[in-house]
């Protein structure tokens, strides 16, 4: 049976999903927030909030939230390759080059 909050949460990430594909990452990103909190472990969630906070420039957050995704995924091509950009992004390229190795081994694109 699903509880109601689950119902919540999930019509809230499709509403994140709506702003963040109609081009508004800050609007996707504070609805994330609070369901990203209330379920850490959604990788889902936190992947889409990562896309935002890096879509809106926020380059900070967009690494902590690609660095949790990659401790929840290791194996995660598109995570790893994601925080390789995000950290050449911010002028750090020798940190983004192990990110591109492990995403190259994986296949990432």
């Amino acid at each position: 049976m699903i509880q109601p909050f689950e119902t919540d949460l999930h019509s809230e990430y499709l509403r994140a999903d709506l702003f963040f594909s109609m081009g508004q990452p800050v609007e996707a990103a504070r609805v994330l927030e609070p369901l990203v909190a209330a379920e850490p472990g959604n990788e889902a969630a936190l992947e889409l909030l990562a896309r935002s906070y890096f879509g809106s420039a926020q380059l900070q957050r967009a690494e902590d939230a690609l660095r949790r995704l990659v401790e929840l995924a290791p194996a995660d091509g598109w995570a790893r390759r994601a925080l390789a950009r995000t950290l050449e992004r911010q002028s750090r390229h020798d940190d983004a080059l192990a990110h591109h190795r492990v995403a190259d081994a994986l296949g990432a694109d």
